[in-house]
């Protein structure tokens, strides 16, 4: 049996782009051309790809992990056993990650110089302040809490007032691409999720493609979050993390 380059994409999560550029690279080369000169993969294709997408997610580039798969003396188990050791350690420290991320993002306003007049008009009913003591007892010693209290205490009114206003209109552009039914791989739902990356780089702490893909699967898992994002539009939070992660399969293929 073979698969066209659309099922494999979606069976591996990837994108079509990012298969072509493997088979431009020879890193995953297809097995079989259809009579019209298209792609097919077959199952030995689809365990390489599975193997590329697991030295990928330990950030391996891309010309090693051809290096590491065409080794004439590499065996397939010692590959799988190096892999869950890899994989057990990234595991441990995206943990320590998202903790420190979740705090960053719980605290992100500590140190807002406003009166509570202020405070009311620029976040109304919200309290920006929510969880600010239990972030503090819980995250206060890490780098990204400092960094994002640093940016936080600079901070005018008026700076305020266009996070809002930024995050308002975003939250207005992603509740209408779902309700048009577009799906989070394609390239509208992409670049909202890379501007969503961007929003929280600018204005709290740097944010790379991986550590925002830890931040992904705090939407969906976190209850808070969750509730966040579902409030705009039923399931956007499951549908953003997906699109987080499609839009950083494309940067970083």
């Amino acid at each position: 049996m073979s698969y066209s380059v659309g099922q494999v994409a979606g069976f591996a999560g990837v994108t079509v782009r990012t298969l072509h550029h493997y088979d431009d690279i020879g890193l995953l080369v297809p097995s079989e051309r259809s009579h019209a000169g298209h792609r097919r993969y077959s199952d030995a294709d689809l365990d390489r790809l599975q193997q590329i997408l697991f030295y990928r997610e330990l950030g391996f580039p891309l010309d090693e992990v051809a290096a590491l798969l065409d080794d004439p003396d590499a065996d397939p188990r010692a590959h799988l056993r190096r892999q869950h050791e890899l994989l057990t350690a990234r595991i441990e420290k995206l943990q320590k990650m998202a903790a420190a991320v979740e705090h960053a993002m719980e605290a992100r306003t500590m140190g807002i110089d406003l009166t509570p007049e202020e405070k009311f008009e620029v976040f109304g009913d919200k309290d920006p302040e929510q969880y600010a003591e239990e972030a503090e007892q819980r995250w206060g010693g890490t780098e990204i809490y400092a960094e994002s209290q640093r940016r936080a205490a600079r901070y005018t009114k008026d700076d305020w007032k266009r996070i809002t206003a930024a995050v308002n209109d975003w939250e207005e552009r992603y509740k209408t691409l779902m309700a048009a039914g577009e799906p989070p791989t394609g390239e509208r739902a992409m670049d909202l999720a890379e501007e969503h990356r961007r929003h929280i780089s600018t204005w709290y702490f740097e944010c790379p493609y991986e550590m925002h893909t830890c931040l992904a699967e705090m939407y969906v898992s976190d209850e808070r979050f969750k509730a966040y994002y579902d409030s705009m539009h039923e399931g956007l939070a499951a549908h953003l993390k997906d699109a987080i992660l499609a839009n950083a399969a494309r940067h970083t293929a």
